[in-house]
């Protein structure tokens, strides 16, 4: 008697036909993102040699200024590679930004710095809710300046574009506020904080909470001197924790409206309440926090991250018209000005009032 039960067969059909769509998927965006990291890297160049500035917001500039000269880049064939790069490389920019971030720090920065960060993240998207509905702007726009004001800049605007998914004339508009706000942050904290007479104490708080991008955390601290530079960035890193749980409702939101307008399933997965991406940058700061990662490896993971998010952003760049741009005119750069001024003034006074100026 020689009889064969077969369990296993072939793979299935739509396992088979699914590996070939994503493989035509990244056959179609090789082209866009090959154009999208040319882009990048002379965008990082020129970060290097304009630092204040940095590589991500040249990288929006250049893919704009270089889709609006060189006519062929607007083509459809580019498209699906300008989308992965502002979605599937953003992620990961994403992922890679949590190797630098290691759990032990909020250890060190102590919970009397905590009441300052939290309420300057509340009136941060609390005032981009409010204002931005008086200024008229549309919920994307509000949300995107919001969190990068209140959490950490391009990345905590990364991070929140890779979820609700906005327009990428909306990212362009929070991209340009938050860096023109941290502009005036480095010419103008320092300044204030001496005339304020503020400890170097003081000013890493204010600065660390206060300023959006960390590279200009770092500038303007390091000009404050006394010390004030090493406080800021640890605080600036701890706030940049905020990202998760923010990224988390705002998941969350969305799923609950696609299913409300029918659009998405009526239970909710809990892919949808936290992506992917958020889990590998969890992970990865994990990896930090038990010394999985080494020290050394730090700078060039940081310097790739940044790189990455200059990528993504390029990507934006290349698939933005000024056409779009025109429409929304100066009412985000306005919000953002509003922003900037209420979070600076809500850390100097809980400063005062939890004692820790």
């Amino acid at each position: 008697m020689n009889s064969v039960s077969e369990t296993s067969g072939p793979p299935s059909l739509g396992a088979e036909s699914k590996l070939t769509r994503r493989r035509a998927s990244l056959v179609r965006a090789l082209p866009g993102l090959a154009v999208a990291f040319a882009v990048a890297l002379a965008a990082s160049l020129l970060g290097q040699v304009a630092p204040l500035i940095g590589g991500p917001v040249f990288g929006i500039l250049l893919g704009l200024l270089a889709a609006t000269v060189i006519r062929p880049l607007r083509g459809e064939a580019w498209r699906a590679g300008y989308r992965a790069a502002g979605t599937h490389v953003l992620q990961t920019s994403v992922v890679v930004l949590g190797t630098g971030l290691s759990l032990q720090q909020i250890a060190q920065v102590g919970g009397s710095s905590l009441p300052v960060m939290l309420g300057t993240l509340a009136v941060a998207l609390g005032g981009a809710a409010l204002l931005g509905r008086l200024l008229r702007l549309d919920a994307d726009t509000r949300t995107l300046i919001g969190v990068g004001t209140g959490i950490c800049g391009a990345s905590a605007i990364a991070a929140t574009t890779a979820v609700i998914k906005p327009k990428q004339s909306d990212v362009a508009y929070a991209i340009g506020t938050i860096f023109t706000f941290n502009i005036a942050a480095v010419l103008l904290f320092p300044p204030i904080g001496h005339l304020l007479g503020l400890s170097a104490h003081a000013f890493g708080l204010w600065s660390g909470t206060a300023v959006n991008d960390t590279s200009s955390v770092v500038a303007t601290a390091a000009s404050y001197g006394g010390g004030a530079a090493s406080y800021a960035i640890v605080v600036k890193l701890t706030r940049s924790l905020m990202i998760i749980p923010i990224v988390m409702i705002l998941a969350a939101l969305r799923a609950r409206r696609a299913r409300i307008n029918g659009q998405g399933p009526a239970r909710l997965p809990w892919r949808r309440m936290v992506p992917l991406f958020l889990i590998g940058f969890l992970i990865a700061a994990g990896l930090d926090t038990v010394g999985a990662i080494p020290p050394a490896w730090h700078p060039g993971l940081s310097a790739f991250g940044t790189f990455l998010i200059t990528v993504a952003l390029a990507g934006i760049g290349l698939s933005l018209r000024f056409a779009e741009m025109r429409k929304a005119g100066p009412r985000p750069l306005v919000l953002g000005g509003l922003l900037w001024v209420a979070v600076a003034i809500t850390s100097l006074g809980l400063q005062a009032v939890t004692q820790t100026i």
